[in-house]
């Protein structure tokens, strides 16, 4: 514990930023990790935005009729991911055009949504709140709610110093409490920090060897993604049409590219792919052995085909499972703040 938190404050104060003591638990560096690529200088952080950041991802004030949050395509208890539909649903019902994935450990990540759109964190927010499939809001009438609320006006004097409602507040809070969903306490990081008690089943060590030789090229550990954007060999979809970052980039040398997810807390997470169009791990499986569409932007370690015994299947699903982190998805710093809403 001592040279874990030794490591954090270390890496902390190479990134210009360090933690004031009450603050340490909302922002940490899991031991052995690599530095975050988020930039805090211009957005440092502070537990009174983490606490406004918290409530604004709960509250469907957000959204055009005052219906949908954040929380209602991220639940907690699914890693703050969508498993209700294969895609997200928005206000009146609307159906959105992708599966809303996990948030998690995103101040590792430089760059958001499946095909990249995105290029902040503290701008990521604007992206649901403005698609009319999702909140279908405009961010000046978002301010406008806010500046008319009792609550708002007393978290924004809290995390700001005065009562002052802005976009830039707005969307820099909100991204300010994403940074705080850390998820680094699965039986996989126990095992790999030597915790006396946790070690590998025969299933899960002969599943983390299969994965090493066949995932672990775009699922790297420890964060178990390389936030690269890759084809992974999905036939497009006839309804969808969706042909990835190439939307963004405009090179077509990125069709069919969508960013490779987290597989922690990947047990809990279905539906998978950015369609959600497989309901458990034994049809993600089956695709990357059976099923990869092949194309020219097809990822170079998937032009290899995988050869998976339904034996070897089960141990790289027993390995996956132990990628589940318990305290993570129960930490009752990241769920809904009823007392605050119920003393507004």
């Amino acid at each position: 514990m001592k040279k874990s938190f030794l490591l954090s404050i270390i890496v902390l104060v190479s990134t210009a930023f360090l933690l004031k003591p009450e603050e340490e638990a909302y922002f940490y560096i899991p031991e052995g990790w690599p530095k975050p690529v988020y930039n805090f200088v211009p957005n440092p952080v502070s537990a009174a935005k983490v606490k406004l950041g918290r409530a604004l991802f709960y509250d469907p004030i957000l959204s055009r009729n005052n219906t949908i949050s954040c929380a209602s395509c991220h639940s907690q208890y699914t890693a703050f991911a969508h498993i209700d539909h294969k895609l997200s649903h928005g206000i009146e019902d609307k159906i959105g055009n992708r599966n809303a994935p996990s948030l998690v450990n995103l101040a590792w990540s430089n760059s958001f949504m499946w095909d990249g759109s995105v290029h902040h964190l503290d701008a990521q927010a604007i992206a649901p709140i403005s698609n009319p499939l999702e909140m279908d809001e405009k961010i000046n009438h978002v301010v406008s709610k806010l500046q008319s609320s009792k609550l708002y006006r007393r978290l924004f004097q809290e995390a700001y110093g005065d009562s002052t409602v802005t976009g830039e507040r707005t969307l820099k809070s909100i991204s300010q409490f994403m940074l705080t969903l850390i998820s680094s306490n699965s039986k996989y990081d126990k095992i790999q920090q030597n915790v006396p008690g946790y070690s590998f089943t025969e299933s899960e060590k002969k599943g983390y060897m299969l994965f090493q030789q066949n995932c672990a090229t775009c699922h790297r550990e420890p964060l178990f993604t390389s936030n690269k954007y890759e084809n992974n060999g999905l036939q497009p979809d006839s309804i969808l049409r969706d042909v990835g970052r190439v939307k963004i980039t405009l090179n077509p040398k990125d069709s069919f590219l969508f960013k490779v997810p987290s597989l922690r807390n990947v047990e809990i997470t279905a539906p998978y792919m950015h369609d959600g169009r497989y309901a458990n791990l034994a049809m993600v499986l089956f695709h990357y052995t059976n099923n990869i569409y092949r194309t020219k932007s097809l990822a170079k370690p998937l032009k290899r085909r995988i050869v998976l015994t339904e034996k070897d299947k089960g141990d790289l699903i027993s390995f996956l499972k132990t990628l589940t982190d318990e305290a993570f998805l129960r930490n009752p710093k990241h769920s809904y703040p009823r007392a605050l809403f119920l003393n507004q």
